[in-house]
């Protein structure tokens, strides 16, 4: 009895020993698997827009509505620069605008004033031909006067005297006539100066509309510049590296700090390009955060750089010179961060070292 419980106890330790080695092999089998599924690095940080906020004009600041690494909303007032310069040069340009549009009015009304003069001239050239067409026709009939008083005088059926009154008529017709022809091109003359006066006040008209939209170009740029005479915050998030004081004289492009943008974060990584044949855009990614453990996050690979990070280099390798070793390029991947509470966003930074695990297909 003895012997058989020896041996039922000795079969029972051998299926426990066989079935555990079985529950061994069937995990690492899973791991195995679950291993050969997904690719993963800690070769990744968090990444957010860091936008440097500079002056757009000179001057000497007059107030500065921040402080160092503090919070910001989005159109949140950070600096005045004395816009006392800029609201003069807006005065003036609204004043050379007014000008120009009181000038456009003057012209215009020139215009007017030469097309009508130049209407007169042309009635008065045509009053004149008209004028040579009578003297035309008492010339004509003078002529004919003269030639039968003449041919009556020799037949003895005129006198003398009626032959010279005749021929002072003609004469009287003749200068009326060529006097009648200089009139005209006196007045032709006339004519084509007041029309080519007219033209000239037309040109002048576009000029002066042209001169307006110059004028108002000029407003419009002092009133861009008196805008940047205050300097807002471009994004939510917080601004840093705060390089600006009261009193301090600035000039175009100045640095004034750098404004964070954390509340839009995602996640850089740099995988091997041994590790990309099955990664794909849309494939889940877990994400760990090195400074906050127990924080797991999940999100969705994005996009791939369009080139490995060596050819963003500073000098990039040139593989044709010297002796060559290869070496693993890695590609790096933006990975964008499903959802963030307010809690993580305060604590997580642009910066921070992540461990990410892409699950391919």
């Amino acid at each position: 009895m003895e012997k058989e419980n020896k041996k039922e106890k000795k079969g029972s330790k051998m299926k426990f020993v066989i079935g555990g080695l079985v529950i061994a092999v069937v995990v690492v089998i899973v791991i195995f698997m679950m291993g050969g599924k997904t690719q993963s690095t800690d070769n990744a940080q968090l990444d957010a827009n860091i936008i440097p906020v500079r002056t757009s004009i000179t001057g000497y600041v007059k107030e500065v509505l921040f402080e160092d690494n503090q919070e910001v909303k989005k159109g949140q007032l950070l600096v005045i620069i004395d816009d006392t310069e800029y609201k003069t040069k807006v005065a003036q340009a609204e004043a050379a605008l007014e000008n120009a549009k009181a000038n456009l009015n003057a012209v215009k009304s020139n215009a007017v004033t030469s097309n009508q003069n130049a209407s007169a001239a042309m009635f008065s050239t045509e009053s004149t031909q008209e004028t040579i067409n009578s003297a035309k026709a008492k010339l004509n009939k003078a002529t004919e006067d003269f030639k039968r008083t003449k041919n009556m005088f020799t037949a003895k059926a005129a006198t003398q005297a009626e032959l010279d009154n005749s021929s002072a008529e003609l004469e009287v017709a003749q200068a009326q006539y060529d006097a009648s022809l200089k009139q005209l091109k006196v007045s032709q003359s006339q004519s084509a100066g007041v029309r080519s006066q007219a033209l000239g006040q037309v040109s002048l008209v576009s000029l002066a509309e042209a001169l307006i939209r110059q004028r108002e170009a000029e407003l419009k740029l002092a009133i861009t510049q008196l805008d940047y005479a205050t300097i807002e915050a471009p994004c939510d998030g917080i601004v840093s590296k705060r390089s600006i004081e009261v009193g301090q004289y600035v000039s175009t492009g100045q640095s004034v700090c750098s404004a964070i943008d954390n509340t839009s974060l995602w996640v850089s990584a740099n995988f091997k390009e041994t590790q990309l044949e099955n990664m794909r855009i849309g494939q889940p990614v877990e994400i760990k955060i090195d400074a906050y453990p127990h924080i797991k996050l999940t999100g969705k690979l994005n996009s791939f750089v369009g080139a490995t990070g060596a050819k963003f280099s500073l000098l990039p390798p040139d593989n044709a010179t010297g002796n060559f070793v290869k070496i693993v390029q890695r590609v790096p991947v933006k990975i964008t961060i499903d959802h963030l509470t307010k809690e993580e966003l305060k604590i997580l930074f642009p910066g921070l070292s992540a461990y990410v695990s892409v699950k391919v297909k």
